[in-house]
Formats: structure tokens, C-alpha cells, sequence
């Protein structure tokens, strides 16, 4: 690890919590509906398993309309901002994340943005994860070789697998619905995986 300059991470189940905005996420979803909270949760955890996005495919197989995220539900994990600090006095961190506009003011918001160098955002760049453009554009602007940067998060589809295939070091962190996704291929296999986040600092520092 020596040679690594740049720690990238997700935002969602990686430094913040989503437990509440995907439980009024689910609840307005099924608004009107016979189907239960309990049974369209289970349902997502089910697909989870596979390493795909539970939502969107729970709702295909429901045949129900998608209910926008509200950012405003989401918490930070109480280690995101510990973490970050530390790491942040040996490399320079930055983000790659599929967010709504108005990334880099919600992490001035929750405190966060003090300890971050760079935040590419899909909605402000066009592009969203897994799509590899969306790491070549976070790598460009660092001025970093994809062997120079880690990749951290929660998905092994948006997160480790295209940050492998770019030549970019990987931890999975298993929080939020991560904790539901197995390992199917050598693709998928992180160089790391953590628990938590206090996690990574046994690893960097």
C-alpha cells in the first residue's frame, strides 16, 4: 500500500446511513397497496444476495413506480467523520458516488467536506457507477494512477468490481444492504473488506 496516494469512497451505506430514508423510501412505495413493508423488504434483501440494487428490482417485480429519494433522511455513521479525519493527514481523500445534485453542499452540511480533496458526483457529471468513465474522471482530475488510488464502498457491482477492472485497490465495506451481498465471482472480491469503518484505518494507517 505504500504506493497509494488517494482514498475514494461511495457516500450512501459507506459515511452515510440510509436505514431511515430507505424505510420512508419503502413505505411510499407501497402506499396504496396490498403489499406489506415486511414482504417488499424481504424481497430486497433476497435480490441484495445477488449483488444487485434491491429497490429497483423489487419494484419491477411488483410492478411499482419508483419514489424519489430524500437525502434529508440520511445520517452520517458515527465513525465516517473520525475516519476520515485520520486518513485525511496521510492521503488525500475523495469521492465517487451516483448522488442527486448538491453532493459537495450535503457533505458541508453533515461536516464532512472539510477532510475531502475531490467529489465526482453522477449527477453533476453525466455518468453513473458502474460505469468506468465516472472513475476515469475522478482519477483525471486527481492527477492519480488508477495502482495510486483505493476504491471504498458498500457495492460490490458499482463499487469494487468497476474499480478493479480500472486498476484501482478495493475495500467493501458490508454496511447497509452490503451486508446481504456474497461473493459469486473473483471479480467481485474486494483486496479488503471491512465491518465497519474504524476498520480502515488498520489497513491505511
Amino acid at each position: 500500500m505504500n504506493e497509494i496516494k488517494w482514498i475514494f469512497f461511495d457516500i450512501g451505506s459507506t459515511l452515510v446511513d440510509e436505514s431511515i430514508a430507505y424505510l420512508k423510501r419503502i413505505e411510499a412505495t407501497i402506499a396504496n397497496t396490498d403489499i406489506s413493508y415486511d414482504e417488499f423488504y424481504r424481497k430486497m434483501v433476497e435480490i441484495s444476495k445477488y449483488n444487485q440494487n434491491g429497490y429497483h428490482k423489487a419494484l419491477e417485480a411488483y410492478g411499482l413506480t419508483m419514489v424519489s429519494w430524500n437525502s434529508e433522511d440520511e445520517f452520517v455513521y458515527p465513525q465516517s467523520e473520525p475516519c476520515l479525519r485520520e486518513l485525511s493527514k496521510k492521503y488525500k481523500i475523495g469521492i465517487i458516488a451516483n448522488q442527486n445534485y448538491g453532493s459537495e453542499e450535503r457533505l458541508r452540511k453533515i461536516g464532512l467536506l472539510k477532510y475531502i480533496d475531490l467529489v465526482v458526483a453522477s449527477a453533476e457529471e453525466g455518468v453513473a457507477k458502474p460505469d468506468l468513465r465516472i472513475f476515469r474522471i475522478a482519477l483525471e482530475r486527481a492527477e492519480c494512477k488508477p495502482n495510486e488510488a483505493v476504491m471504498v464502498g458498500d457495492r460490490l457491482d458499482n463499487d469494487i468490481i468497476p474499480a478493479k477492472e480500472i486498476g484501482m485497490k478495493t475495500v467493501w465495506v458490508r454496511q447497509g444492504f452490503g451486508v446481504f451481498f456474497s461473493l459469486h465471482s473473483e471479480k467481485e472480491k474486494p483486496d479488503h473488506f471491512v465491518n465497519e469503518l474504524n476498520e480502515i484505518l488498520k489497513i491505511f494507517m
